[in-house]
């Protein structure tokens, strides 16, 4: 196994950064936790892979997130119809 680091940045939600930093240590860097994964034999669409995150995201306050994701829907469509409003308007 190579030992050379390179330096790539990558986009990553919170969530997926949290679960992550669960499994680092402070021997162990986020590479090590994730090449941890492939190490173990863990293949893309493996169901046994899959099972090893059940619960992963039980502490989601799902709830919560419904509540936020209506009120920025709410949000959106008032916007738009202020915009559509406001187009008529000067279309006048």
């Amino acid at each position: 196994m190579s030992t050379h680091m390179v330096n790539i940045n990558i986009s990553i939600k919170k969530e997926a950064y949290d679960f992550l930093k669960g499994f680092k240590t402070k021997d162990k860097s986020f590479s090590d936790v994730i090449l941890g994964f492939k190490e173990n034999g863990y293949k893309k669409g493996d169901a046994k892979a899959l099972l090893r995150f059940a619960g992963a995201l039980k502490h989601v306050d799902w709830d919560g997130r419904e509540k936020m994701m209506k009120e920025l829907r709410r949000d959106f469509d008032e916007r738009i119809e202020e915009t559509t409003r406001y187009m008529e308007k000067s279309r006048k």
